[in-house]
């Protein structure tokens, strides 16, 4: 090799080890390491937005359900008690029906209009949470909505009007035309639970076209239908059971409707709610909704408009038009006889004979032939009468338990059923005679096939009879007017018999076959003290009967009637 390539050599091998030192990374020194602690860095977190709080809708409906009771008519104030309040001291009344509406029915005079899908919007147009607010709508329904979302809210003192201002106008109290003035402004109350708020402004706000009503009319139409709706009864149980119900309807009381929700079908079932006018309904229906029943209704105006749309109510009777077509049909007996007539018959072909007093009583002396059933167990015992169409003579002490039995009789379908005017005390007045034998029990028979209903209620009455069976002595009643209670005196006799005989002082006169035309004569108070007076007793059964089928809580008849009062020489005004 010569010394020339020899150093070319030599200087290409330099090159080459120079280039490999400088293609590798230097070894880091060894150190120790710091005496302060090392920060310790996460990785980045996409920012997430702020949990939002659930609402315990089914706690909140059953607080607010659990505030209502019947003691506080769960929640509602009557178009009657509500003037009186008004007369008092004014409340804050809530308007929440559409501009349209009032400006055709009118409203309550110093009420506010807010429309209920705007409440929740305008609270600070409201008064405080503790003052009285009564809410008014056209039936009840969305007043049933706005209440129970303002108790929700923690408003503690609100009402609804029951029957909406359909039940201010039907008491004929007034209203205002045209619309009224605007609500002011003032502060909103703090809101414990903001989310609860936004709920409940979302279901009001979105309510649709109707409300989430349906009318009698469609729903007897969807009744009618392959797929009928759940029918859900939201009254107390006594209410079903003595007002009746629509066929198929299954009875929740809303009192226990947060604990039976394991009676109702599917969240997409549908399902029509019903009350008496709208108000529980609306509230059972808002509940629901909330809790993800998505097909849910309320029936507009209840089971009374149902009732006034004459639609079919199962166990019911309608007993106001069934005692005005009782009354007002009375021929002119009365359905009575005479001590003479009776005697004249019984020895022609002598009828059943039906004596209706107490065992006691028929062991002093009763007619030939009589068979003995006291009135409080008469309609358990139609077995042992003969058939409908067969003749009955009833008769009693003095004419007011016959007059008692003529009626329940007659409206269960027997025909020929009249009452022996002035009872046993008549007979024995005639010098008729008398048995003092014991009496054999009656022969049993076949029952006739009558109204199950209409004989359950008749049957009730009957069966709670009071001892004195609501009657009156003549000198106790004369001693009650002396008093400062003194009760309304209602006479059911003729004109005529007034004039011939004369009355009670203060005595208003209705003649029996008009009473039931004739209520508003009557106190306006159903357990104000009515005494009825008739000739005998008899025409005065049947007053005291209807009156109280028919609500009036505290109707007498004046034992043997104006007969008893002019025999005892208590005063007259002729």
């Amino acid at each position: 090799m010569s010394k020339k390539f020899y150093s070319l050599f030599i200087v290409v091998m330099l090159f080459s080890m120079l280039l490999a030192a400088c293609s590798a990374a230097p070894a880091a020194p060894a150190v120790e390491a710091p005496t302060q602690a090392a920060v310790a860095t996460e990785a980045p977190v996409e920012p997430t937005a702020e949990p939002v709080a659930q609402v315990d809708i089914e706690a909140v409906m059953a607080s607010v359900i659990g505030g209502m009771t019947v003691d506080n008519g769960y929640g509602t104030i009557s178009a009657t008690k509500l003037n009186e309040e008004l007369v008092e001291k004014p409340v804050f009344m809530l308007d929440v029906r559409e501009s349209a509406e009032i400006e055709k029915d009118g409203y309550i005079k110093g009420a506010v209009n807010i429309p209920v899908r705007d409440v929740l919007k305008n609270l600070d147009k409201l008064p405080a949470m503790d003052q009285p607010i009564v809410i008014y709508c056209a039936s009840g329904h969305r007043g049933g909505f706005v209440f129970a979302a303002l108790r929700a809210l923690g408003y503690t003192n609100v009402r609804n009007l029951a029957g909406g201002i359909g039940a201010w106008k039907k008491a004929e109290l007034p209203v205002e035309t045209g619309l009224p003035a605007e609500a002011a402004s003032g502060s909103a109350p703090e809101i414990q639970d903001a989310q609860l708020l936004t709920v409940l402004d979302n279901y009001l706000t979105n309510l649709p076209e109707g409300f989430a009503t349906i009318k009698s009319d469609k729903l007897n139409e969807a009744l009618a239908t392959d797929k009928p709706p759940f029918l859900l009864d939201v009254r107390r149980a006594e209410e079903f059971d003595k007002n009746g119900y629509i066929e198929d309807a299954r009875n929740i009381p809303l009192e226990s409707l947060m604990q039976s929700l394991d009676q109702l079908p599917g969240k997409d079932v549908p399902i029509v709610i019903y009350c008496v006018s709208g108000h529980r309904g609306a509230v059972a229906a808002m509940a629901l909704r909330l809790m993800g029943w998505t097909d849910v209704t309320n029936l507009g105006g209840g089971l009374n408009a149902w009732k006034a749309a004459q639609f079919p109510v199962a166990g019911y009777v309608d007993w106001a038009a069934t005692w005005t077509e009782f009354l007002t049909g009375l021929p002119g007996d009365m359905y009575s006889t005479s001590a003479a007539n009776l005697n004249a018959e019984i020895a022609d072909k002598a009828p059943f004979l039906l004596d209706v007093r107490e065992a006691s009583e028929v062991a002093e002396g009763y007619i030939a032939g009589a068979v003995n059933l006291p009135i409080r167990d008469l309609l358990k015992n139609l077995d042992k009468l003969p058939a409908q169409d067969q003749r009955i003579v009833v008769y009693c002490a003095s004419g007011h338990r016959g007059g008692l039995a003529v009626a329940a009789l007659r409206l269960l379908g027997y025909t020929d059923v009249v009452n022996l005017g002035g009872g046993i005390g008549a007979w024995k007045k005639a010098e008729l005679p008398l048995e003092t034998a014991e009496l054999a029990a009656p022969a049993a028979g076949t029952a006739p096939s009558v109204d199950e209903t209409r004989l359950a209620q008749l049957d009730a009455f009957l069966s709670a009879l009071p001892d004195g069976f609501f009657t009156i002595k003549a000198a106790d009643l004369n001693a009650e007017l002396a008093g400062d209670a003194k009760p309304f005196i209602l006479d059911v006799r003729t004109a005529e018999e007034l004039a011939a005989d004369g009355y009670i002082d203060g005595s208003v006169n209705i003649v029996i076959n008009d009473l039931m035309a004739n209520l508003g004569q009557l106190p306006a108070e159903k357990d104000a003290p009515i005494v009825v007076t008739c000739k005998s007793g008899h025409r005065g059964a049947f007053a005291l009967m209807a009156l109280r089928m028919n609500g009036y809580t505290n109707v007498r008849n004046l034992a043997g009637g104006m007969n008893a009062w002019i025999a005892a020489e208590l005063p007259v005004v002729k």
